[in-house]
């Protein structure tokens, strides 16, 4: 199992990536790690930070991605780009998996047409884990597609089931649409079909939920939109973000109050690990033929393994083959009618 790692990808490459792999291999050392970029450069930070990079290959790619490059450039002018080339290299059989922490963009585009679509998959989504008090879920689709058909909504349903199941070990994954309320018949047009469908769907459906209800673990899946579902990933990110500021703020306002901070450190940091993102590496792009997965572009080091684990995770399930299937009973039913 080989999975190829963009050692330029993210606010913080190539440092945070090539620490992030050192930790992922030494995690795991069934799981070989490569990275792609540019060697002089992966070579001279690991020199300087006195990084090990023993065991680690290194796909030499001259060329950079911004996170300001349009997403086409990973086609065109920039295909000597370490995200271009590690995509290359997957889809050509070099390695089983690819990371990148680099444009989300331009990592959803690069997927679908290098690596290439799952047959019968209509449109790959972008699909980020994240956290409830109830554990993580998956929110599919987070912002690939922002016109999707109702067939499109189902296809999301079925493939972020089997990603639950198989990689994240939870059985029988509850999945629900997200909607602007919990009754059957709220919502649009699009909701309305996309409802219809999933309720005939072999997955474990449980209708509608509100977006106030996710943070709850209200379900293992939540299928949207990409416009719907990007507006509730960057909300809720946020949300986050500022709790834990408010609770930093009140709890170092004054002597009594960091006594009080000292006395709940365990407490303290329980909650922030629950907020961490880090510890989920970030989205995988679904429905594409190897795994491809897309780490934030602030990832640590911690996120980077995350992410590697991730994706080798995804590929010794046989999920992807799993997907396959199901889409293709799915199709096979619905041309008979």
């Amino acid at each position: 199992m080989k999975v190829i790692v963009d050692a330029f990808g993210g606010d913080n490459a190539p440092l945070a990536v090539l620490k992030g792999c050192i930790t992922a291999a030494g995690n795991d050392p069934e799981t070989q790690i490569a990275l792609v970029g540019n060697k002089d450069k992966i070579n001279k930070c690991a020199k300087e930070n006195e990084l090990d990079l023993t065991g680690i290959e290194i796909f030499d790619a001259p060329g950079e991605l911004t996170m300001e490059d349009d997403p086409g450039a990973v086609l065109k002018e920039k295909k000597d780009s370490s995200m271009a080339v590690g995509l290359r290299l997957t889809a050509e059989g070099k390695g089983d998996a690819f990371v990148s922490a680099g444009n989300s963009g331009a990592i959803t585009l690069g997927a679908t047409m290098i690596v290439k679509r799952i047959k019968g998959v209509k449109r790959p989504a972008f699909a980020p884990i994240m956290p409830t008090s109830g554990g993580p879920f998956m929110l599919i689709d987070g912002g690939a597609n922002v016109e999707v058909r109702a067939e499109m909504l189902r296809q999301f349903a079925i493939m972020g089931s089997v990603y639950m199941e198989k990689i994240l070990g939870i059985k029988n994954p509850k999945v629900m649409l997200a909607n602007v309320g919990t009754e059957d018949h709220k919502g649009d047009t699009l909701r309305h079909e996309a409802f219809a469908l999933l309720k005939e769907t072999d997955i474990n459906f449980a209708g509608n939920t509100e977006a106030r209800d996710i943070p709850s673990g209200v379900a293992d899946v939540i299928v949207a939109d990409g416009f719907t579902g990007n507006v509730i990933a960057k909300m809720y990110e946020g949300a986050a973000k500022e709790i834990v500021g408010m609770f930093k703020g009140v709890f170092y306002k004054n002597l009594r109050t960091k006594l009080g901070a000292l006395m709940m450190k365990k407490e303290m940091n329980d909650l922030r690990q629950y907020f961490d993102y880090n510890r989920y590496g970030g989205a995988v792009v679904m429905g594409v033929n190897k795994p491809v997965f897309k780490a934030h572009g602030s990832a640590n080091e911690v996120a980077i393994a995350a992410a590697v684990k991730a994706a080798a995770d995804y590929a010794k399930t046989g999920a992807i083959e799993i997907i396959a299937d199901k889409l293709a009973q799915l199709n096979k039913k619905d041309a008979e009618g």
